[in-house]
């Protein structure tokens, strides 16, 4: 909410669809579906704040500080448009629901992740997309197989689909290289940095310190 009300989404180019795309891995895709706010499985938002929770108290990469409640959880990242990952083999058959797609599966194993897609500006600036950095929440047993890469193209197709015609993440750490690492192989330009923008756990034994934080950005035109 700003100062001027709710914000409102620029208007959709139509319905976003599931789609499949290749990993590094063999026999391995993820497919993408996207949800509309309460449309998530109640099973897949509690894990993902599990996995939200326990970033919070790494407080190395988010800006937020715990605790937060599920409730709270829900609304950040499933209050709009969420793309939800799964991850399965090549030979499976494309579900049409995400609930399907996880029927009888491990969430550790085939949950892959989740972004949220929305406005954070208001009225004749919404068409562009201003994120934080916890725009992006990918599993601890998921990672090093590039799904954040691969979240992060889909995020390129569907953005633009929402009718969205850039975005700004305003609070990349520079502590988190694969993050910025990700941003610039997809073409986003540093456009700036906030020093100091960030009290995170990244001292010795943990310790609080100061860190820098870069401005990227990205046209969808």
């Amino acid at each position: 909410m700003s100062a001027y009300g709710a914000i409102a989404a620029p208007e959709s180019k139509g319905p976003l669809e599931i789609r499949s795309w290749p990993l590094p891995v063999e026999g391995l895709v993820l497919i993408t579906y996207p949800i509309t706010g309460s449309d998530a499985p109640q099973e897949v938002i509690e894990y993902l704040f599990r996995v939200f929770e326990e970033e919070l108290e790494g407080g190395r990469t988010y800006p937020q500080e715990g605790p937060l409640s599920l409730e709270g959880f829900t609304s950040y990242f499933f209050g709009s448009t969420t793309i939800v990952g799964v991850v399965q083999s090549t030979s499976e058959e494309v579900k049409k629901t995400i609930g399907e797609a996880l029927k009888g599966k491990k969430l550790e194993d085939a949950l892959a992740g989740c972004y949220y897609i929305k406005p954070n500006y208001p009225g004749r600036s919404s068409h562009v997309i201003q994120w934080q950095n916890g725009g992006f929440l990918v599993p601890p047993t998921q990672r090093g197989r590039k799904i954040g890469l691969t979240l992060g193209k889909s995020y390129l197709l569907y953005a633009p689909e929402l009718g969205y015609r850039g975005s700004v993440f305003n609070l990349v750490y520079k502590n988190n290289v694969p993050s910025l690492a990700i941003w610039d192989q997809l073409g986003f330009q540093r456009v700036g940095e906030i020093p100091n923008a960030g009290r995170l756990k990244t001292g010795p034994n943990g310790a609080e310190e100061y860190v820098d934080a870069v401005i990227v950005y990205k046209s969808f035109v």
